[in-house]
């Protein structure tokens, strides 16, 4: 009876001492499931985790956001301008004429790596070389930024030239307004790109070429330690082999194809949730007009009429598309919906307008174009319409990384490009219209078109101080865009991704910039 007693003792001491563990344990070790989110995306490889460098593709943009944080952040899961909030700065001020805006910065928020403190100090520097040309891609979003200067170690102010409607958009961690590093930047140098900074809630652990890129838990991070312990991001441009790699089970997350037939394939699969979210890219073609023979306007406006979109967006799909008739959406501010010049969809016309420009027999083009599916499956059907209007197309097909690097070496007559950005008509205007935006010149952005004709309108429009007159201008640029014919809108693709049940980003996705869901520091995995 008494051994018995004993041993009735011991069980229930060593209950109690796997229970009491279990209360103490960190939160990736106690339940069924590792807290390590794998992810998969229509990517051969990265192109580095500088976000200022140049305009990132969807894995880099994913990853950029988790490594990176801004002044302040979209609110999780949306978009919405008005719904901007805190994020390092913990508040602000804003003069009545609205050039001085001073920010708060939160105290004790740590650099990864032990790189130390973040301050007023690394915001000014990372504003600074975020207005840099020479060091940014979206400098150019910064103009209107007079001055930027620390008054004490938690105190920025930033003084502009004009009212900016967008200036908070500027701020987040999104492009130009994701905070870096000086310390990393000068210890790395050349390196950088894959040894990154930030703040974030996960930091830079390692990367396999052409395989993957390790996110490692940041401890300290301000808003709390973040439950995932690792954030494992593999490289897949293959479609099947990320659908297997769901089925299975290697991959929690996978990057999906934005076409209504992959959404109704993948929506049988009761463990995979298949998420169709906006705001969604932008999905456009830009006409270069300093390559023959789309120096002609008559060739440009032939290669839109051959354009057949309603048969486009019916291919991709009703849930995956909405429509887009000018080359900002219609909900930016400053967008644009009726009076714009129209292109209907009319081979004959197209026909005519080469005959016209003198090429009867119509043309060839040449162009390169990323193996990216989201990209290639529509620019074979744009192939396939102009080849019944006379126009030839040669698509020669390229990884990702080596098209973006490509069309800034300005290969193209034809670019299909596919974006999205802070939701005012200033910033894409001036990105992809403006002459000093023109690739190949010392001040590039995203003018493939070689546009030069609404550089006024844009200037004007930034500098002025009433909003009516601003949407004017910017609507007056569309107008012209579009009847000069660099350009031609096709649709807004949404974003398309599958995941297993049970990962739980912790927000409600709505919408989001960065082209994938974003992970925060309360995203898990559920048993």
């Amino acid at each position: 009876m008494k051994e018995r007693w004993r041993k009735n003792l011991v069980y229930l001491g060593l209950v109690a001492a796997i229970a009491l563990l279990a209360t103490t344990l960190p939160p990736e070790t106690y339940g069924a499931r590792k807290q390590e989110l794998r992810i998969a995306f229509d990517a051969g490889d990265t192109m580095g985790f500088d976000p200022h460098k140049q305009a990132p593709p969807d894995m880099d943009a994913f990853v950029n956001a988790t490594i990176y944080r801004g002044l302040v952040r979209f609110k999780p899961g949306d978009t919405h301008p008005d719904k901007i909030e805190p994020d390092m700065a913990e508040s602000w001020d804003v003069s009545k004429d609205r050039l001085v805006w001073t920010f708060k910065i939160r105290k004790g928020i740590q650099w990864h790596k032990g790189f130390g403190e973040f301050t007023a100090q690394d915001a000014e520097y990372s504003l600074r070389r975020s207005m840099d040309p020479t060091k940014c891609f979206a400098a150019r979003n910064y103009e209107a930024v007079k001055e930027v200067k620390t008054l004490d170690r938690y105190t920025l102010q930033i003084n502009l030239k004009q009212p900016v409607p967008s200036l908070l958009g500027l701020l987040t961690n999104y492009h130009g307004g994701m905070m870096v590093c000086s310390r990393a930047l000068e210890k790395y140098d050349k390196d950088y790109p894959l040894n990154p900074i930030g703040t974030g809630p996960f930091m830079f652990e390692s990367y396999e070429p052409q395989q993957k890129t390790v996110l490692a838990r940041h401890d300290q991070y301000f808003r709390g330690k973040p439950i995932l312990e690792k954030i494992v991001v593999r490289y897949m441009t293959d479609l099947t082999t990320r659908e297997f790699a769901i089925q299975k089970g290697d991959v929690d997350v996978t990057q999906g194809l934005r076409e209504q037939q992959w959404v109704e394939k993948m929506s049988p699969y009761k463990d995979i949730t298949v998420d169709v979210f906006g705001p969604g890219e932008m999905v456009s073609i830009f006409l270069n007009q300093s390559k023959k023979p789309l120096d002609d306007v008559r060739v440009r406006r032939a290669i839109s009429h051959a354009i057949n979109k309603d048969e486009l967006m019916k291919m991709i799909g009703k849930d995956v598309t909405s429509p887009l008739k000018s080359v900002i959406p219609a909900n930016y501010l400053g967008g644009i919906e009726k009076g714009l010049p129209e292109y209907d969809f009319n081979i004959e016309k197209a026909k005519k307008l080469l005959a016209e420009a003198g090429y009867p027999k119509g043309i060839d083009l040449e162009m390169v174009n990323t193996e990216m599916m989201v990209y290639w499956r529509p620019m074979e059907v744009i192939q396939e319409h102009l080849r019944k209007a006379g126009i030839n197309l040669k698509i020669n097909p390229v990884v990702h990384s080596a098209f973006h690097s490509l069309i800034r070496k300005d290969v193209n007559p034809i670019v299909m490009y596919i974006c999205a950005r802070f939701p005012v008509a200033d910033i894409y205007l001036t990105q992809f219209f403006h002459s000093r935006s023109t690739i190949g010149t010392p001040t590039a952005v995203t003018n493939f078109s070689h546009y030069t004709s609404i550089d006024n309108l844009l200037d004007e429009a930034r500098v002025s101080s009433r909003p009516d007159e601003q949407k004017r201008m910017w609507q007056e640029a569309q107008r012209k865009i579009l009847e000069d014919a660099v350009a031609y809108p096709l649709y807004i693709s949404k974003f398309v991704y599958g995941r297993k049940n049970y990962v739980d980003y912790g927000y409600k996705l709505d919408s989001t910039l960065i082209y994938a869901p974003e992970v925060f520091e309360n995203t898990r995995l559920l048993d």
